[in-house]
Order: C-alpha cells, then sequence, then structure tokens
C-alpha cells in the first residue's frame, strides 16, 4: 500500500469525520436530520454522525450507505446505540443498492461534495425515493461571493487530494432543481468560525414530484 492508499484509508476518514462533527456543523445537522420520517435512506452516512438526531417515533425504516469501510463499523455502533434496525451497507450514490420507490425521505449531508458524478447521485436519489418523497440536505459548496470562489478554484484541486475528494465549487440548491427536485430552500450561510472558502452551507428540502 502507497503512502496515498495508506493516507486514504486511515487518515483521511477521521480528519473528515472530525470536520463534520464539529459544535457548529452539529447545529445545522440538528436544524435538518430530525425532519426525516417513514421509511429513510442516509446517503453518505459512515461515522453515524446524523443518528443522534433522528426523531425515531417519525422514522419506520432507516437504511443507508458509504464508501469507507471504517466509517461503516463507527456507523453500525450508533445505529447499534440508538438502539434500532438498521440496514448500513457500503456503497456508492451512483449506484445506490435499494429498489426504485424504497423510501419516503433521503437524507444527505455534506456528501455531494464528494461523489464522483453528482449528476447520477441526483437521479439514484430521485429513483429510490417514493413520488413525493422528500430529500433533506445539508451541503456545502460554491459560495455566491465572488472573491470568495475564485480563491475556491483556486484552492479546490489541492484540497480534493487531502479531504477524500471534496469539491469546493460545486452547486447546491441549483443541482438539486437540475435533477427534476421542486427544492424549498430551509438556509443558507458560511458557517462560523470557518475559512469563507469551506463554509458556505445551503440546507433544504427537494421534493420528488408526484402523488
Amino acid at each position: 500500500m502507497g503512502l496515498g492508499e495508506w493516507y486514504d484509508a486511515h487518515i483521511m476518514p477521521r480528519l473528515v469525520t472530525c470536520a463534520c462533527s464539529a459544535g457548529q456543523v452539529l447545529k445545522r445537522r440538528a436544524m435538518v436530520v430530525p425532519r426525516a420520517h417513514g421509511d429513510v435512506f442516509e446517503l453518505g452516512c459512515g461515522g453515524g454522525i446524523n443518528q443522534q438526531f433522528y426523531d425515531v417515533s417519525a422514522v419506520n425504516s432507516y437504511a443507508g450507505i458509504d464508501p469507507h469501510d471504517g466509517l461503516l463499523d463507527a456507523a453500525r455502533e450508533a445505529a447499534q446505540a440508538k438502539g434500532w434496525p438498521a440496514d448500513i451497507r457500503q456503497g456508492v450514490g451512483e449506484d445506490i443498492p435499494f429498489a426504485s420507490g424504497s423510501f419516503d425521505c433521503v437524507v444527505c449531508t455534506f456528501t455531494l461534495c464528494s461523489v464522483e458524478e453528482p449528476e447520477r447521485v441526483l437521479a439514484e436519489m430521485r429513483r429510490v425515493l417514493r413520488p413525493g418523497g422528500l430529500a433533506l440536505f445539508l451541503e456545502h459548496g460554491r459560495a455566491p461571493d465572488e472573491g470568495v470562489a475564485k480563491w475556491q478554484d483556486r484552492i479546490e484541486p489541492t484540497w480534493k487530494r487531502i479531504a477524500g475528494g471534496c469539491h469546493l465549487t460545486r452547486s447546491i440548491g441549483s443541482a438539486f432543481r437540475g435533477a427534476g427536485f421542486e427544492v424549498e430552500p430551509l438556509g443558507q450561510g458560511y458557517l462560523p468560525k470557518t475559512p469563507r472558502f469551506a463554509g458556505w452551507n445551503e440546507w433544504g428540502v427537494a421534493r420528488r414530484p408526484g402523488i
């Protein structure tokens, strides 16, 4: 195993988990995740960070995927601690291993930045949702301020190498609209105590059209 592979397997997941569980990040997760209901699927569930925020009384079933083996162990431990049955598998968003129309709700937090094919992932999210189902999202991406966006363009090539393929410049709400979702924005803004190039967040509800 080369140094890069070792870093990606052992160091990068820990760094990402630490960053994604910082106090200000948890506050924003707490504004989104409790809205989940019915049969729920979480994209990028590794680490189990979101599980503390689910309302068990509103959730009938929980499933999730993540590409990182080490993070899956933590997700399964979190599910066991929460005391609810969970179908947690290794997988990628470009090929979600569940049947079409399986879920009432998809939860996606700080995940679309690092997938290889975001358009395909969004199509898969829409596929596994039932008509009228909701995708709850909290993501970071391209800042609206021109000066910040220019720095994002400069930093992104290096940032991707150290942050597990994380992109700084992807659109968020407009990407969901482009995938055929009806988007209800809930909030947006820079994450406090975070460098602005990495801190622009948008969160909201994206509905799959249908009854």
